[in-house]
């Protein structure tokens, strides 16, 4: 059965079909674990891109570097939807994004390439994405889509139950599918901004984000140097993983990959092979 975002997983072991019948929901597959990236290298090639007049966020370090892990490991951008398992045909993340002067914060999606973008084409859809949703009376596709339902709050339950009824069996219409912030290969969102530290934030039940990436202040993290214990100032990153994509030693590798690549972030200046 194809869905408008994702066509049927049939090559898998038995196990990972048998999996989403043990545990139906995503809440119930939730792993979580912190994942601390060492700041010194990030910074250091921050400090060099500034002074050629570029500017690179921490965000779009992460948000690179993991886009750069969905094409190495397509199983990150699987998702289990009526107990199936789909491969999604896009690449996206959503975010939250602060809107000075509005009474509430929105969210919307970024789209991706892994294989050709580099870390300066990952921080300009950064930016274009903040600027455009931070704009005056700027409104996504979201907030559109939330006010239409609102209208008629006394049929937002039945609204909502189609919805989810449509989504579980496919018949979701691919316009709603754009729109949704809940239908996407990850969730990230980036509480340093607002100085908080990181958290393990839920992924929706509604929808198919498989996993969430909590980016938190700063903090020191004792390790081990030529027999001594120092101290290494890191970004942490919380991380939530429906265990039904992958196995544990999959995601290992993923964010080994992941924190390679921000120790040496030159690596992400030209696209994948």
């Amino acid at each position: 059965m194809r869905r408008a975002d994702g066509v049927r997983v049939r090559n898998e072991a038995p196990m990972y079909y048998l999996v989403p019948h043990i545990l139906p929901k995503r809440y119930d597959a939730m792993n979580m674990c912190t994942v601390d990236i060492p700041l010194e290298p990030m910074q250091k090639y921050r400090n060099e891109k500034r002074k050629e007049g570029i500017q690179i966020s921490h965000l779009a370090l992460v948000l690179s570097a993991y886009m750069r892990a969905v094409e190495k490991f397509p199983a990150l951008n699987r998702f289990i939807a009526n107990k199936r398992i789909y491969q999604r045909n896009e690449v996206c993340a959503a975010m939250v994004v602060l809107r000075p002067g509005h009474e509430n914060d929105t969210m919307a999606k970024m789209y991706f390439d892994p294989k050709h973008d580099t870390i300066f084409d990952v921080q300009k859809r950064v930016d274009d994405y903040i600027n455009g949703t931070r704009a005056e009376n700027a409104s996504n596709d979201l907030d559109k889509l939330m006010a239409m339902i609102m209208k008629y709050d006394f049929l937002v339950a039945g609204i909502l139950n189609v919805l989810r009824f449509a989504d579980r069996h496919g018949l979701l219409p691919k316009k709603i599918i754009d729109a949704s912030p809940f239908h996407a290969t990850l969730l990230i969102t980036n509480l340093a901004s607002i100085r908080t530290n990181h958290i393990y934030h839920h992924v929706y039940e509604f929808g198919t984000t498989g996993v969430a990436i909590a980016m938190g202040n700063p903090r020191e993290i004792p390790k081990t140097s030529k027999g001594e214990v120092v101290l290494e100032r890191c970004i942490p990153l919380g991380i939530v993983m429906d265990e039904r994509l992958a196995s544990g030693h999959y995601f290992a590798q993923v964010f080994a990959y992941v924190k390679d690549l921000l120790r040496h972030p030159e690596k992400m200046e030209t696209p994948l092979e």
